[in-house]
Formats: structure tokens, C-alpha cells, sequence
């Protein structure tokens, strides 16, 4: 068993949760000692493809015609994309249509959630697909509990001994909750608010530009940076701020788990039946919640729940991912 793990644009994509899912995905291969190859022009049996554009969509036909399996990896919704960049929510309808037109040519389908799989199960061509949730998971070995490693971020970003300091990450997007963030760090001008990523200001929406532009003394874009320095920030942070509006998984909340950060999430579908209130995140509905939760955890009312977020993100760690993908493709070869 051979598999062509196919990805369009990888330069492109690559600094977003969708290059780190890709990354996961070789590991995880890696861990099952799987034979794979990133070169379409190599041999293969099966054909895992993690992207919807047009050259992807032309090489999953080709593999059709030639009669080889496909598992198309369903990394977006038009939930997830229609509060993204500009005149985004404008052509989400159509952008939908051609999800289906390309998810359509896998023989099943992967996507990271139940939540993501119940919106595709929705969706109006692909009722009578067969469709599996896994997660796109996280690298347990690396992301974990270190003091040292949050010695050093806040060395590095000038940090007082005693300065609280709430971190978030995401695209330059209005779908991650940045215009959210840059309000709180309005507000609450006693803690030290950094966002991690980077995105064109000239694609994002005006409410994100002009967040972006903010100027406070508690604020910091630190830009894009390697998985090494989020490691460090979620050991060195007193709380993970992830105001996420949509995902299909949302990857910096099950790091920010595996390395025992409280983190206070927004209260939406994707979490239900995993990351819980009060058990092992605190959940806000919107910024006055936010703002709230914040003041309460810092003043000491609201415990940490770390460890049993510890617990609970284990089963994604990318070993079991690995597991899951053979039994994937190992299905697919026999029909």
C-alpha cells in the first residue's frame, strides 16, 4: 500500500492550520510506517487529497479514470469559510457548491470533527458518502509541559515576573475572533495581549484592519511564527484566548491543552462533546462574556482546569491518528 499524499499550493497554505494539518498527516503515516509520497508523478494506490483548488481537483479526476482510491480530506466547510477574508461571505454559496463538486470524487471522505462531519452530511451530494471524523492531532512529545520554555518566551518578549499575559493565533481573519481580541485588550488594559500569525491586511475585511491597526501598549501582533515559539508562548502565557467564531477542529486549542495552558474558548457547536465549561476550558458567548471570564480567572474564581484538559486531548495524540488513517485506507482498498 502506497499513498500519494497530495497537497496544492503547500508554500501557500502552509503557514496556516491547514500546513500544520499536512504536517500531522506524515507524521502520523510516519508512526504506522506507512508507505507515502508527496510527488503525484510517483506510483500509488491510493490517492489522499487535503486541498480544493483547481489543479487538485483535476488530479483527483485523473486518479479516478486510472481507477485509483481516493480519500479526499474535507479540511473546509462553508461554515468555516464564509467569515474569512473579503467578499468571502459574499461567494460562500458558490464556494459550497464547488466543496461538493470536489469532496464528490472520494471514494470516502476524512474531516477532523463529528461537528465538520455532520455540516458535510448536510450537504446536498454528499448525503450518501461514507465519512469519518479524525482528528488532524497534535504532536504530544513536543507540545507539553515545560517551565523553561515559558522562561524563555517571556524573556524574549520582555515580559515582567509579574505581568499577566493572554495569548491568541490565527489568520488575520474576522473568523478567528482578532476584532474580539483587540476589544478585550481595549478593556483590559492591565493584562498583555499578543496574537501569533500573520495574513495579508490587504484580503482581510475593514473591522480586521482596523483591529490590526490598533495601537495599545498592552497589544503586540508578533506576527508568523514557528511551532517552537507557540510551544514556548503556551508554556510561558497565563491564559490561551482562542475567540474562534467557526473551525472544523481548531488545532492551537488542543495544543494549548497538551502543554496545561487554561484557556477560555468561544461557546460554539465544534467544542460541544469535548472541550466542556468549567471541566477543562471556560467558554464565553461574546466579548462581554469574554472580558468577565478574564477578570474572574485572574481574580482566582475560576479554578485551573489544566489537567483534565491534559487527559482529554491525549486520544489525539498523532500515534492514534496514524491508527485511524490505516484503518481508513486499509477500508477503501477492499471496496
Amino acid at each position: 500500500m502506497k499513498v500519494l499524499l497530495y497537497t496544492e499550493g503547500l508554500k501557500t497554505v502552509g503557514k496556516s492550520g491547514l500546513g500544520k494539518a499536512i504536517q500531522h498527516q506524515q507524521q502520523a503515516l510516519d508512526y504506522e510506517h506507512i508507505d507515502y509520497t508527496l510527488n503525484p508523478k510517483d506510483d500509488y494506490d491510493i490517492l489522499h487529497i487535503n486541498t480544493y483548488f483547481l489543479k487538485s481537483y483535476l488530479i483527483a479526476k485523473r486518479a479516478k479514470k486510472k481507477g485509483k482510491k481516493i480519500v479526499y480530506h474535507a479540511h473546509s466547510t462553508e461554515e468555516d469559510f464564509r467569515d474569512g477574508f473579503i467578499f468571502c461571505r459574499q461567494i460562500a454559496p458558490l464556494f459550497k457548491k464547488w466543496l461538493i463538486k470536489c469532496y464528490s470524487l472520494g471514494d470516502v471522505i476524512v474531516t477532523p470533527t463529528p461537528y465538520s462531519k455532520r455540516l458535510l452530511e448536510g450537504y446536498k451530494g454528499l448525503e450518501n458518502k461514507k465519512i469519518y471524523a479524525i482528528s488532524n492531532g497534535i504532536e504530544m512529545n513536543f507540545f507539553k509541559k515545560d517551565k523553561k520554555l515559558g522562561e524563555k518566551f517571556r524573556k524574549d518578549y520582555h515580559i515582567k515576573k509579574d505581568e499577566k499575559v493572554i495569548i491568541g493565533i490565527g489568520l488575520y481573519i474576522e473568523r478567528k475572533g482578532i476584532v474580539d481580541f483587540v476589544e478585550l485588550a481595549k478593556r483590559l488594559q492591565e493584562y498583555k495581549f499578543i496574537w501569533f500569525g500573520y495574513s495579508p491586511l490587504a484580503a482581510a475585511t475593514k473591522p480586521v484592519r482596523d483591529a490590526v491597526n490598533t495601537k495599545l501598549d498592552n497589544l503586540l501582533f508578533a506576527g508568523y511564527v514557528e511551532k517552537e515559539v507557540i510551544r514556548e508562548a503556551m508554556n510561558g502565557c497565563d491564559l490561551y484566548l482562542f475567540p474562534t467564531l467557526e473551525e472544523t477542529e481548531g488545532i492551537p486549542i488542543i495544543e494549548a491543552c497538551a502543554c496545561e495552558t487554561d484557556a477560555i474558548i468561544r461557546d460554539i457547536p465544534i467544542f460541544e462533546g469535548w472541550l466542556e465549561d468549567g471541566k477543562n476550558v471556560y467558554k464565553a458567548k461574546n466579548v462581554d462574556e469574554f472580558e468577565r471570564k478574564i477578570k474572574a480567572f485572574f481574580n482566582g474564581e475560576l479554578k485551573s482546569v489544566v489537567k483534565n484538559a491534559h487527559k482529554m486531548v491525549a486520544e489525539r495524540d498523532l500515534k492514534n491518528v496514524g491508527k485511524q488513517l490505516r484503518q481508513v485506507y486499509e477500508e477503501v482498498l477492499k471496496h
